[in-house]
């Protein structure tokens, strides 16, 4: 069966929430609805979205202001921000918000179905780029073709679960990883029964091979109510 690309829209118009979610979910999407951006951030690990259409204009958290505050938090997923008016201070505010591509109000929902398709087609395009790519870091190398962690010309012996999630978090920069998200990026097959305790301990594994001091770590750093970071 084929993987519905996930979407959420973020608006405080019912009717146009239904709207949306009825003409993308007939375009091949699968589309979660929010009435506004108070939680966010916990929909975005909960739901796992592949780009959000958020509403500029909203009571409680605005949306410019809520994309401002998934940016700064190292949270990259592509965002759409519908606007109230199509007009220069809207655009500025919300791309200075983090934002990847703006919409003014009314508009037809063939022009965001096609602006969303673009978004995804950078998106993944750049992704597809950087896959192969060797990432360095302090002393290491992170080769994702050979599967390694080099130090120097030493390599660094890890399992194939710990190296599956270390890619998950250095391919993530920045960016607070939840457990649940950890584990759905990991993808460890090797784990047998996966859960939150596993993932402590592959973290504490890779500190070990990693950190100078383990206890007080550079790279891999505990955000603390959420997960791990990688810090480059």
């Amino acid at each position: 069966m084929e993987t519905r690309t996930k979407l959420l829209v973020v608006d405080d118009d019912p009717a146009l929430r239904q709207l949306l979610a009825d003409y993308l979910n007939k375009h091949g999407y699968d589309t979660l609805l929010a009435p506004d951006a108070s939680d966010l951030a916990a929909r975005i690990i909960r739901f796992e979205p592949e780009l959000i259409v958020l509403d500029r204009m909203m009571p409680g958290t605005d949306g410019a202001e809520a994309c401002r505050t998934l940016r700064a938090q190292g949270e990259d997923i592509p965002i759409i921000l519908l606007t109230a008016r199509d007009e220069a201070v809207d655009r500025i505010i919300g791309l200075e918000a983090g934002a990847d591509d703006y919409l003014g109000k009314p508009f037809d929902p063939r022009e965001l179905l096609a602006r969303i398709q673009a978004v995804l087609r950078r998106k993944r395009g750049a992704s597809a780029l950087n896959k192969d790519a060797r990432v360095e870091f302090g002393g290491f190398v992170f080769d994702p073709v050979m599967r390694q962690l080099l130090r120097g010309d030493e390599v660094v012996k890890l399992t194939g679960g710990e190296i599956n999630l270390l890619e998950a978090l250095i391919r993530n920069p920045g960016k607070p990883l939840s457990r649940e998200k950890l584990l759905t990026l990991a993808r460890d097959d090797e784990a047998g029964e996966r859960n939150d305790r596993a993932i402590d301990i592959a973290i504490l594994r890779l500190r070990r091979a990693m950190e100078d001091d383990p206890k007080q770590p550079r790279w891999i750093q505990t955000v603390w109510g959420t997960g791990y970071r990688f810090s480059p």
